[in-house]
C-alpha cells in the first residue's frame, strides 16, 4: 500500500480545523502518520479494530460497512464481525490474514504498530480517554481516518447537547453525594481525577477515595467508615455482585446507601468504554440521582473509633 503511513495525516488536519482544537489524545494518534491526504489517496476500505471501544467509535461515525473484523470482546453493536483476534495479545500474523488497509487500536502491545506499518497498514492508536474532551477528540480523528469527517462532527455535537441536557436535568445539592464506585469484588475504585469521575462530578456526586493513585485499592474499613451515600456496582457481570450480596458483607449491613436502598448495579461495559455510549451511561446515573431527595437529611452516623 504505498503511502498507507501518510492517509491520517489531512484527515487529523482536517479535524483540527473543524473542532479548532487538539487535545495531548490526538497528538499521540496524529503521531502515527505524515503525508498526503487520506480523501486524495482513497478511504480505508478493509478496517479492523482490536477494542470494544475502537470499534463502538468506528460504527457511530458511520463507518461500519467497511469494519472487516473485530477483537472477541466487541460486543456493540450486535452485527460487528466477532473474531477470534486479541486485543490483549495481537497477534501481526493474524491480523494480515484478514488483508486489512487500517487498524484502530488503544495499546501497543507487542509492538504490533511497527509491525503493521513495516507491512504497509495503517495504524490509529487511540489510548484510554482521560476526559471526555478526549472522547470527542478521538471520534474526530475515527472520522478523519476513515473519510466520516462530517459524521463524526455531527456525532459529537449531538454527545454535547445530550450530556448538556442530562447535566442540566439532575438537581443541584448544596454538598455533593458521595460514593463507591466497586469496580471488583477486591474493592478496586476510582477517583474524582479519572474519566468516569469525570461523568459522576458532572452529575453531583464526588468519590470516597482520594489521592495519588486514581484506581486505589481501598480496605473494607476505609469504605464502612467513609459510609458513601451510594455504591455503585460495576461487577455485576463479571463477579455477580448484587445489592444482596454487597448487603451480606459483614458490616456492610450498616451502610446507609445500603439501609436506604442506595447501591445501584450499573452496566461495567458502559462504565468501562469512553466511546460514545458513555451518554448512556451518564442518563443512567443521572437517572438514579434524580429520584434522591434533593434535602435529604443525612442519616446520624457512628464516629470513627
Amino acid at each position: 500500500m504505498p503511502g498507507s503511513r501518510s492517509l491520517l495525516v489531512a484527515g487529523l488536519a482536517a479535524v483540527a480545523l473543524v473542532a479548532s482544537a487538539c487535545s495531548g489524545t490526538s497528538d499521540q494518534g496524529a503521531d502515527r502518520a505524515d503525508g498526503t491526504d487520506v480523501a486524495a489517496s482513497g478511504e480505508p476500505r478493509a478496517i479492523i479494530s482490536l477494542s470494544p471501544t475502537t470499534t463502538e467509535m468506528l460504527y457511530a461515525v458511520g463507518a461500519g460497512d467497511r469494519v472487516i473484523a473485530v477483537d472477541e470482546r466487541s460486543d456493540f453493536p450486535e452485527d460487528a464481525p466477532v473474531t477470534d483476534l486479541s486485543g490483549y495479545t495481537p497477534n501481526l500474523e493474524a491480523i494480515l490474514g484478514y488483508q486489512p488497509d487500517l487498524v484502530v487500536a488503544t495499546d501497543d502491545t507487542g509492538d504490533i504498530v511497527s509491525g503493521l506499518e513495516r507491512s504497509g497498514v495503517e495504524v490509529l492508536l487511540l489510548p484510554a480517554a482521560q476526559t471526555l474532551d478526549d472522547t470527542y477528540t478521538q471520534l474526530e480523528q475515527v472520522g478523519a481516518a476513515t473519510g466520516t469527517i462530517g459524521e463524526a462532527a455531527e456525532l459529537v455535537s449531538r454527545m454535547r447537547a445530550e450530556i448538556d441536557e442530562i447535566v442540566a436535568s439532575v438537581p443541584e445539592r448544596e454538598t455533593p453525594l458521595t460514593y463507591f464506585h466497586e469496580l471488583d469484588d477486591t474493592f478496586y475504585t476510582v477517583t474524582d481525577d479519572t474519566y468516569i469521575g469525570e461523568v459522576y462530578s458532572l452529575l453531583g456526586m464526588t468519590s470516597i477515595a482520594t489521592g495519588d493513585d486514581t484506581y486505589p485499592q481501598l480496605s473494607e474499613e476505609l469504605i464502612l467508615e467513609a459510609d458513601p451515600d451510594l455504591v455503585m456496582l460495576a461487577d455485576g457481570q463479571c463477579c455477580g455482585i448484587t445489592p444482596e450480596v454487597v448487603a451480606e458483607r459483614p458490616g456492610w449491613g450498616e451502610l446507609s446507601a445500603v439501609r436506604q436502598d442506595r447501591v445501584f448495579v450499573v452496566d461495567e461495559d458502559l462504565a468501562s468504554r469512553w466511546g460514545p455510549r458513555v451518554v448512556d451511561f451518564m442518563r443512567e446515573v443521572a437517572g438514579i440521582v434524580s429520584t434522591l431527595p434533593v434535602n435529604d437529611p443525612q442519616p446520624e452516623r457512628e464516629p470513627a473509633s
